[in-house]
């Protein structure tokens, strides 16, 4: 076991530095979305695993060959009272070094969970009081806003698309299509999720560049696909304008954010603006993401060739393929 734990560790460090770095400077991201986003969860997954797995590895290789067998030794130290007198120093530090991160890791996942549902269930309190339903379809409501806003609250059942007065006297009937198809777009494809897997990365690990990295480019990827069902519909010039008139509202927010804030319960409609807008972009980054899409809308590029998709799609397996094969292949042969 002694290697695996090498080549894990290699291969940890190399989707946590170059190849995040590489991917976030590329530019057929945008001709793909989807497979670009594939692509950074399978970054994510497979660079979690080589970390945990690398230390597991190492701190079990004096008491097995393989992972499975380094297991059982362990779990008969723990529960039966075997000698431990095998593991050195190292040994024990990397153990629980991979015990700890993975505790971590899943503590910060059910943190940033419990966080925004709580945001939005102070949200949800906010709307109920000042925003009152649209004749613009089912899940719309609209709140007293001369600024133009549009977001997405999630939440299954209870998912609303919030407009502002703003928005709606701004917009031709056109460009109000649009911003709706976009948001239902967010809603339909569960884009928060997303958003919420790559938050609680970010937070378990913000030392890592591939966290931040992944959760700007997620982020702005979501937009692009939610513009893509939106286009099937209404014309680019429609949407481009659309785009324009969302992001001069406050904070310069993009159309389309899938917003989880929900801070203080006060009845202003300033304060419910505030909730849906600010806050898990930040808005560098969504004036960033406006630019990306607008500049994708007037410079539009083929997308990638299927060939090229399908060997990314094959590169996105093959990343979540290694590690799980150099961690459970040895002790199923042997």
């Amino acid at each position: 076991m002694f290697w695996t734990s090498y080549l894990l560790a290699v291969l940890a460090i190399v989707l946590a530095w170059p190849v995040p770095i590489l991917l976030s400077r590329a530019q057929w991201p945008a001709r793909s979305p989807f497979t670009a986003m594939l692509l950074w969860q399978a970054i994510a997954l497979a660079g979690g695993l080589s970390m945990i797995g690398a230390m597991l590895v190492y701190g079990l290789e004096p008491i097995g060959d393989n992972l499975l067998a380094g297991l059982r030794g362990l779990a008969g130290m723990v529960l039966f009272n075997a000698p431990t007198t095998a593991l050195g120093f190292w040994h024990l530090f990397a153990l629980s070094a991979a015990a700890l991160l993975t505790a971590h890791l899943v503590f910060t996942l059910l943190l940033t969970y419990y966080r925004i549902e709580r945001q939005r269930r102070r949200h949800r309190e906010l709307l109920a009081l000042l925003a009152s339903p649209s004749t613009d379809g089912p899940g719309t409501v609209v709140i007293n806003h001369n600024s133009p806003v549009a977001y997405c609250l999630p939440g299954g059942a209870r998912s609303v698309t919030v407009l502002s007065d703003g928005l709606m006297a701004a917009l031709e009937p056109a460009e109000l299509r649009a911003v709706l198809i976009h948001e239902n777009a967010h809603l339909s494809q569960r884009h928060h999720l997303l958003l919420w897997a790559f938050a609680a990365w970010r937070q378990a690990l913000p030392w890592l560049p591939t966290t931040r990295l992944a959760q700007e480019a997620v982020s702005s990827l979501i937009e692009m696909l939610a513009d893509d069902v939106a286009l099937k519909t209404e014309s680019k010039a429609t949407l481009i304008k659309a785009i324009a008139i969302v992001a001069s509202g406050p904070g310069g927010a993009p159309g389309g954010r899938v917003d989880f804030n929900g801070d203080g319960l006060a009845p202003a409609a300033d304060e419910i603006v505030d909730a849906g807008i600010h806050g898990a972009s930040g808005g560098a980054g969504s004036a960033r993401t406006t630019a990306s899409r607008v500049s994708r809308l007037l410079s539009p590029k083929e997308p990638l060739p299927a060939s090229l998709r399908a060997l990314v799609l094959a590169g996105c397996l093959l990343l979540l393929a290694v590690p799980t094969a150099l961690l459970i292949v040895p002790g199923l042969l042997g």
